[in-house]
């Protein structure tokens, strides 16, 4: 009786490892939250833009 569990685990244990990273790995390559890269980049230079407004205006905190 052990040997027979030992020898399913040692079979099924690896195949459900495999099962579940490979259902991991689908999972997030269809992230669903995603924002479109110019919406990114938009407000990337927002921000930019208002670091440099701060800067000029002398209230940057430094």
């Amino acid at each position: 009786m052990d040997e027979t569990l030992l020898g399913l685990m040692e079979i099924a244990g690896p195949i459900i490892l495999f099962v579940i990273l490979v259902w991991v790995v689908l999972r997030n390559r269809r992230s669903k939250g995603e924002a479109p890269m110019s919406v990114t980049e938009r407000a990337t230079r927002e921000e930019y833009a208002e670091e440099e407004r701060r800067r000029r205006e002398g209230t940057d905190d430094r």
